[in-house]
């Protein structure tokens, strides 16, 4: 069930890094997207730059950018391993990321190198909210 956190929305069972990209362990592989923070700061998404199916990336490599009437943000890799496959109805409807970020708007797959010893790296649910928490009172 998702949490609200000053109007952002957040979901439990997830990883996140502090850079506003989510991560869903499935089996042997990761889907990943963007937060619902993350498109709420672009606002309305135009445009998605994919990267190809089957290249090696590195954890907090950009492999993409979203672009928005306000402005255009690097999507950052948060784990390593092989690009399975893109979200290739993101090429036709970028806007899938504003309406539903954790779920049709994801951007890509990956089957990761080094799952168990890079998730230590990234943040649950409990302390991404507390994460959001401390941005929103800057």
């Amino acid at each position: 069930m998702p949490l609200k956190i000053n109007d952002y929305e957040i979901v439990e069972g997830l990883y996140y890094s502090r850079d506003h990209e989510w991560l869903r362990v499935e089996a042997e592989k990761c889907r990943i997207g963007i937060t619902d923070y993350a498109q709420r700061s672009l606002h309305e998404i135009v445009f998605v730059d994919l990267p190809k199916a089957g290249i090696r990336v590195a954890q907090k490599q950009s492999i993409g950018t979203v672009e928005s009437v306000k402005a255009v943000a690097d999507i950052y890799v948060p784990i390593s391993g092989e690009v399975l496959q893109v979200n290739e109805n993101l090429t036709d409807s970028p806007e899938l990321i504003n309406q539903t970020p954790y779920d049709e708007g994801w951007i890509v797959i990956v089957r990761p190198s080094n799952l168990e010893l890079e998730l230590k790296t990234l943040l649950d649910f409990k302390t991404y909210a507390e994460y959001l928490r401390t941005l929103e009172k800057k």
